[in-house]
Protein backbone atom coordinates (compact mmCIF):
# COMPACT_ATOMS: atom_id res chain seq x y z
CA UNK A 1 0.00 0.00 0.00
CA UNK A 2 1.16 3.30 -0.90
CA UNK A 3 2.13 5.94 2.37
CA UNK A 4 0.59 9.13 1.81
CA UNK A 5 2.32 11.87 2.94
CA UNK A 6 0.81 14.55 5.20
CA UNK A 7 1.25 18.19 6.43
CA UNK A 8 -0.17 20.00 9.31
CA UNK A 9 -0.53 23.46 9.11
CA UNK A 10 -0.97 25.56 12.19
CA UNK A 11 0.12 23.71 15.83
CA UNK A 12 -2.20 25.31 18.06
CA UNK A 13 -4.86 23.09 20.40
CA UNK A 14 -6.69 21.86 17.42
CA UNK A 15 -3.38 21.16 14.94
CA UNK A 16 -1.36 19.48 18.53
CA UNK A 17 -4.65 16.88 18.73
CA UNK A 18 -4.31 16.15 14.82
CA UNK A 19 -0.84 15.78 14.51
CA UNK A 20 -0.40 13.55 17.37
CA UNK A 21 -3.45 11.70 16.02
CA UNK A 22 -1.97 11.41 12.82
CA UNK A 23 1.89 10.84 13.59
CA UNK A 24 0.82 7.87 16.35
CA UNK A 25 -2.49 6.20 15.05
CA UNK A 26 -2.04 5.84 11.37
CA UNK A 27 0.05 3.57 9.47
CA UNK A 28 -1.42 4.63 6.32
CA UNK A 29 0.37 7.98 6.12
CA UNK A 30 3.80 9.85 7.14
CA UNK A 31 3.97 13.09 8.24
CA UNK A 32 6.48 14.80 6.35
CA UNK A 33 6.19 18.21 7.53
CA UNK A 34 4.79 20.87 9.76
CA UNK A 35 4.06 24.80 9.59
CA UNK A 36 3.83 27.51 12.17
CA UNK A 37 3.73 31.07 12.33
CA UNK A 38 5.48 30.40 16.23
CA UNK A 39 9.28 29.50 16.59
CA UNK A 40 8.47 28.04 19.55
CA UNK A 41 5.97 25.83 17.88
CA UNK A 42 9.18 23.55 16.47
CA UNK A 43 9.21 22.06 19.71
CA UNK A 44 5.90 20.28 18.84
CA UNK A 45 7.25 18.99 15.70
CA UNK A 46 9.96 17.83 17.33
CA UNK A 47 7.95 16.12 19.92
CA UNK A 48 6.51 14.00 17.27
CA UNK A 49 9.19 13.64 15.21
CA UNK A 50 8.34 15.65 12.09
CA UNK A 51 11.68 15.99 9.84
CA UNK A 52 10.51 19.60 8.75
CA UNK A 53 9.02 22.45 10.24
CA UNK A 54 8.36 25.43 8.13
CA UNK A 55 6.51 29.04 9.30
CA UNK A 56 4.87 29.93 5.94
CA UNK A 57 2.10 27.97 4.04
CA UNK A 58 3.99 28.32 0.87
CA UNK A 59 7.25 26.70 2.04
CA UNK A 60 4.50 23.87 3.50
CA UNK A 61 3.15 23.22 0.10
CA UNK A 62 6.70 23.23 -1.54
CA UNK A 63 7.87 19.89 0.76
CA UNK A 64 8.83 17.23 -1.75
CA UNK A 65 5.70 14.50 -2.79
CA UNK A 66 3.42 16.00 -0.70
CA UNK A 67 -0.25 14.36 -0.70
CA UNK A 68 -1.99 16.28 1.88
CA UNK A 69 -2.53 18.51 4.07
CA UNK A 70 -4.45 19.68 7.37
CA UNK A 71 -5.49 22.88 8.13
CA UNK A 72 -5.57 24.05 11.55
CA UNK A 73 -4.08 27.50 11.84
CA UNK A 74 -6.46 30.75 12.53
CA UNK A 75 -9.96 31.08 10.84
CA UNK A 76 -8.82 33.87 8.76
CA UNK A 77 -6.97 32.05 7.23
CA UNK A 78 -8.83 29.11 5.83
CA UNK A 79 -10.30 30.28 2.88
CA UNK A 80 -6.62 31.07 1.41
CA UNK A 81 -4.88 28.25 2.32
CA UNK A 82 -7.61 26.01 1.13
CA UNK A 83 -7.32 27.95 -2.37
CA UNK A 84 -3.46 27.40 -2.23
CA UNK A 85 -3.30 23.94 -1.66
CA UNK A 86 -6.11 23.11 -4.08
CA UNK A 87 -4.19 24.34 -6.79
CA UNK A 88 -1.15 22.81 -5.76
CA UNK A 89 -3.17 19.75 -6.35
CA UNK A 90 -3.07 18.73 -2.25
CA UNK A 91 -6.00 17.06 -0.73
CA UNK A 92 -7.27 19.20 2.26
CA UNK A 93 -8.58 18.59 5.56
CA UNK A 94 -9.82 21.92 7.19
CA UNK A 95 -10.96 22.96 10.28
CA UNK A 96 -14.44 24.52 10.27
CA UNK A 97 -15.37 27.58 9.80
CA UNK A 98 -13.96 27.80 5.77
CA UNK A 99 -14.52 31.44 6.31
CA UNK A 100 -17.40 33.87 7.68
CA UNK A 101 -18.15 35.28 4.37
CA UNK A 102 -20.99 33.11 2.49
CA UNK A 103 -19.90 34.29 -0.95
CA UNK A 104 -16.22 33.75 0.00
CA UNK A 105 -16.68 30.12 1.14
CA UNK A 106 -18.72 29.40 -2.42
CA UNK A 107 -16.06 30.82 -4.21
CA UNK A 108 -13.54 28.62 -2.63
CA UNK A 109 -15.81 25.71 -3.47
CA UNK A 110 -15.39 26.45 -7.03
CA UNK A 111 -11.59 26.86 -6.74
CA UNK A 112 -11.70 23.38 -4.70
CA UNK A 113 -14.30 21.51 -7.60
CA UNK A 114 -11.89 22.93 -10.52
CA UNK A 115 -9.31 21.48 -9.46
CA UNK A 116 -10.70 17.92 -8.43
CA UNK A 117 -9.27 18.01 -4.74
CA UNK A 118 -11.21 16.66 -1.73
CA UNK A 119 -12.28 18.67 0.86
CA UNK A 120 -13.31 17.49 4.23
CA UNK A 121 -14.31 20.14 6.81
CA UNK A 122 -13.21 19.59 10.38
CA UNK A 123 -17.19 19.53 12.25
CA UNK A 124 -15.69 16.20 14.71
CA UNK A 125 -18.84 15.94 16.95
CA UNK A 126 -20.25 13.67 13.79
CA UNK A 127 -17.91 11.20 14.54
CA UNK A 128 -18.63 11.27 18.67
CA UNK A 129 -19.57 7.33 19.33
CA UNK A 130 -22.55 8.23 21.47
CA UNK A 131 -23.76 11.26 18.99
CA UNK A 132 -23.10 8.30 15.65
CA UNK A 133 -25.80 6.10 17.66
CA UNK A 134 -28.26 8.28 17.98
CA UNK A 135 -27.83 8.94 13.84
CA UNK A 136 -27.76 4.80 13.68
CA UNK A 137 -31.01 5.00 15.84
CA UNK A 138 -32.49 7.67 13.07
CA UNK A 139 -31.52 5.84 10.40
CA UNK A 140 -32.81 2.24 11.23
CA UNK A 141 -36.28 3.47 12.29
CA UNK A 142 -36.01 2.71 16.32
CA UNK A 143 -37.32 6.11 17.50
CA UNK A 144 -39.76 6.19 14.19
CA UNK A 145 -40.56 9.58 12.20
CA UNK A 146 -38.27 12.15 14.14
CA UNK A 147 -40.65 15.12 15.25
CA UNK A 148 -38.59 16.91 18.07
CA UNK A 149 -34.60 17.04 17.78
CA UNK A 150 -33.02 18.87 21.46
CA UNK A 151 -29.57 19.72 21.52
CA UNK A 152 -28.06 21.21 24.43
CA UNK A 153 -24.20 23.07 24.23
CA UNK A 154 -22.93 24.75 26.74
CA UNK A 155 -19.40 25.73 27.33
CA UNK A 156 -17.40 25.49 31.00
CA UNK A 157 -16.50 29.65 30.37
CA UNK A 158 -16.83 31.96 27.47
CA UNK A 159 -13.31 32.42 25.52
CA UNK A 160 -11.23 35.80 25.79
CA UNK A 161 -13.12 38.60 24.19
CA UNK A 162 -10.11 39.51 21.97
CA UNK A 163 -11.16 36.04 20.29
CA UNK A 164 -15.24 36.92 20.16
CA UNK A 165 -14.22 39.71 18.27
CA UNK A 166 -13.19 37.82 15.41
CA UNK A 167 -14.62 34.91 15.70
CA UNK A 168 -17.53 36.09 13.63
CA UNK A 169 -19.81 35.70 17.11
CA UNK A 170 -21.55 32.89 19.16
CA UNK A 171 -24.03 31.71 16.39
CA UNK A 172 -20.98 31.29 13.76
CA UNK A 173 -17.85 29.69 16.30
CA UNK A 174 -19.59 27.82 18.71
CA UNK A 175 -23.39 27.19 17.16
CA UNK A 176 -22.03 26.49 13.82
CA UNK A 177 -21.36 22.66 15.36
CA UNK A 178 -24.95 21.87 16.62
CA UNK A 179 -26.37 23.48 13.16
CA UNK A 180 -24.21 21.04 11.23
CA UNK A 181 -25.32 18.27 14.12
CA UNK A 182 -28.80 19.50 14.13
CA UNK A 183 -28.50 18.46 10.21
CA UNK A 184 -26.44 14.95 10.66
CA UNK A 185 -29.06 13.44 13.18
CA UNK A 186 -31.83 14.50 11.07
CA UNK A 187 -30.94 13.65 7.87
CA UNK A 188 -33.05 16.50 6.84
CA UNK A 189 -32.51 19.97 5.23
CA UNK A 190 -33.16 23.18 7.43
CA UNK A 191 -35.58 25.33 6.33
CA UNK A 192 -36.48 28.28 8.76
CA UNK A 193 -34.37 29.66 11.77
CA UNK A 194 -35.40 31.79 14.68
CA UNK A 195 -33.53 32.63 17.23
CA UNK A 196 -33.41 34.87 20.72
CA UNK A 197 -30.10 35.66 22.91
CA UNK A 198 -28.96 37.68 25.22
CA UNK A 199 -25.77 38.44 27.19
CA UNK A 200 -25.57 36.83 30.61
CA UNK A 201 -22.30 35.57 31.19
CA UNK A 202 -20.20 38.92 30.77
CA UNK A 203 -20.88 42.48 30.08
CA UNK A 204 -17.93 42.46 28.03
CA UNK A 205 -19.05 40.17 25.35
CA UNK A 206 -22.59 42.46 24.64
CA UNK A 207 -20.20 45.33 24.42
CA UNK A 208 -17.79 43.66 22.07
CA UNK A 209 -21.23 43.33 20.20
CA UNK A 210 -22.35 39.47 20.61
CA UNK A 211 -24.26 37.39 23.00
CA UNK A 212 -23.83 34.33 25.25
CA UNK A 213 -26.79 32.52 25.70
CA UNK A 214 -29.28 31.43 23.21
CA UNK A 215 -32.17 29.71 22.39
CA UNK A 216 -32.57 28.66 18.61
CA UNK A 217 -35.65 27.18 16.96
CA UNK A 218 -34.95 25.32 13.70
CA UNK A 219 -37.81 24.06 11.44
CA UNK A 220 -37.11 21.56 9.13
CA UNK A 221 -38.34 21.27 5.64
CA UNK A 222 -40.97 18.55 6.63
CA UNK A 223 -42.07 20.60 9.86
CA UNK A 224 -40.39 18.89 12.24
CA UNK A 225 -38.52 21.04 14.93
CA UNK A 226 -34.92 21.43 16.56
CA UNK A 227 -34.13 22.91 19.54
CA UNK A 228 -30.99 24.03 20.41
CA UNK A 229 -29.77 26.21 23.73
CA UNK A 230 -25.85 27.27 24.27
CA UNK A 231 -24.61 29.45 26.83
CA UNK A 232 -21.28 30.31 27.23
CA UNK A 233 -20.31 29.52 30.69
CA UNK A 234 -22.25 26.29 32.39
CA UNK A 235 -20.69 26.28 36.23
CA UNK A 236 -21.00 22.60 36.56
CA UNK A 237 -18.56 21.90 33.23
CA UNK A 238 -18.98 21.18 29.93
CA UNK A 239 -22.52 20.04 29.07
CA UNK A 240 -23.47 18.38 25.94
CA UNK A 241 -26.41 16.39 25.04
CA UNK A 242 -28.56 15.66 22.58
CA UNK A 243 -32.19 13.93 22.31
CA UNK A 244 -34.16 12.18 19.54
CA UNK A 245 -38.15 12.37 19.90
CA UNK A 246 -40.14 10.31 17.38
CA UNK A 247 -43.52 9.23 16.63
CA UNK A 248 -42.19 5.41 18.02
CA UNK A 249 -39.53 6.72 21.01
CA UNK A 250 -37.08 8.78 22.09
CA UNK A 251 -33.26 8.33 21.89
CA UNK A 252 -30.86 10.21 24.07
CA UNK A 253 -27.24 11.28 24.07
CA UNK A 254 -25.51 12.10 27.95
CA UNK A 255 -22.95 14.12 28.97
CA UNK A 256 -19.41 11.90 29.47
CA UNK A 257 -17.99 11.55 32.58
CA UNK A 258 -14.45 10.85 33.27
CA UNK A 259 -16.10 8.14 35.70
CA UNK A 260 -19.70 7.04 36.44
CA UNK A 261 -19.58 6.29 40.10
CA UNK A 262 -23.12 7.83 42.41
CA UNK A 263 -21.93 8.67 46.10
CA UNK A 264 -25.31 7.99 48.00
CA UNK A 265 -25.31 9.29 51.70
CA UNK A 266 -27.98 11.30 53.97
CA UNK A 267 -26.43 14.24 52.49
CA UNK A 268 -28.01 13.08 49.00
CA UNK A 269 -26.12 12.19 45.42
CA UNK A 270 -22.95 13.04 44.84
CA UNK A 271 -20.52 12.37 41.30
CA UNK A 272 -18.35 13.46 39.16
CA UNK A 273 -18.79 16.64 37.15
CA UNK A 274 -18.88 16.16 33.19
CA UNK A 275 -15.54 15.80 31.25
CA UNK A 276 -13.95 19.62 31.10
CA UNK A 277 -14.12 20.75 28.08
CA UNK A 278 -13.94 20.06 24.39
CA UNK A 279 -10.69 18.73 24.24
CA UNK A 280 -11.50 15.91 27.02
CA UNK A 281 -14.99 15.35 25.57
CA UNK A 282 -14.40 14.62 21.69
CA UNK A 283 -10.73 13.28 22.09
CA UNK A 284 -12.51 9.81 20.37
CA UNK A 285 -13.99 12.18 17.30
CA UNK A 286 -10.91 14.21 16.82
CA UNK A 287 -9.02 10.83 15.70
CA UNK A 288 -12.03 9.02 14.17
CA UNK A 289 -12.72 12.23 12.12
CA UNK A 290 -9.29 12.29 10.34
CA UNK A 291 -9.25 8.34 10.52
CA UNK A 292 -12.18 8.70 7.93
CA UNK A 293 -9.97 11.55 6.32
CA UNK A 294 -7.34 9.17 5.22
CA UNK A 295 -9.99 6.57 4.60
CA UNK A 296 -11.63 8.76 2.00
CA UNK A 297 -8.38 9.64 0.39
CA UNK A 298 -7.05 5.77 0.22
CA UNK A 299 -10.13 4.35 -1.17
CA UNK A 300 -11.49 7.02 -3.38
CA UNK A 301 -14.48 7.44 -1.57
CA UNK A 302 -16.19 10.61 -0.61
CA UNK A 303 -15.48 12.71 2.27
CA UNK A 304 -18.20 11.99 5.11
CA UNK A 305 -18.53 16.27 5.59
CA UNK A 306 -17.64 18.41 2.84
CA UNK A 307 -17.37 21.75 1.38
CA UNK A 308 -21.35 22.19 1.01
CA UNK A 309 -21.97 21.19 4.60
CA UNK A 310 -19.59 23.55 5.84
CA UNK A 311 -21.47 26.42 3.57
CA UNK A 312 -24.91 25.23 4.59
CA UNK A 313 -24.08 25.80 8.37
CA UNK A 314 -22.58 28.85 7.93
CA UNK A 315 -25.50 30.31 6.09
CA UNK A 316 -27.87 28.95 8.83
CA UNK A 317 -25.56 31.18 11.28
CA UNK A 318 -26.02 34.13 9.45
CA UNK A 319 -29.65 33.30 9.34
CA UNK A 320 -29.60 33.27 13.26
CA UNK A 321 -27.73 36.50 13.26
CA UNK A 322 -30.31 38.15 11.16
CA UNK A 323 -33.41 36.61 13.09
CA UNK A 324 -31.83 38.11 16.33
CA UNK A 325 -31.06 41.25 14.77
CA UNK A 326 -34.78 41.63 13.19
CA UNK A 327 -36.45 39.49 15.36
CA UNK A 328 -38.26 37.28 13.11
CA UNK A 329 -37.34 33.44 11.43
CA UNK A 330 -35.45 34.05 9.06
CA UNK A 331 -35.82 31.47 5.93
CA UNK A 332 -32.59 29.46 5.12
CA UNK A 333 -33.42 30.92 0.82
CA UNK A 334 -33.31 34.63 2.40
CA UNK A 335 -29.73 33.88 3.12
CA UNK A 336 -28.49 30.75 0.54
CA UNK A 337 -30.30 32.91 -2.46
CA UNK A 338 -27.84 35.44 -2.06
CA UNK A 339 -25.14 32.99 -3.73
CA UNK A 340 -27.26 33.74 -7.32
CA UNK A 341 -26.76 37.13 -6.90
Amino acid sequence: MEILNVAVAGLGRIGKIHLKNLARNFTEIRVVAAMDVFDESKAIADEFNVPVFVKTFDELLAVPDLDAVVICSPTDTHADYVVKAARAGKQIFCEKPLDLSLERVQEVLEIVKEAGIKLMLGFNRRFDPEFKKIRQLVDNGSVGDPQILKITSRDPGPPPVSYIKVSGGMFLDMTIHDFDMARFISGKEVKEVFAKATVKVDPEIGEAGDVDTAVIILTFEDDSMALIDNCRKAAYGYDQRLEVFGSRGMAQAENNFSNNHKLYTEAGVSGDLPLHFFLERYDASYNQEIREFIDALVLGSEMPVDGEDGLISIAMGLAAKKSLKENRPVLMTEILDRRAN
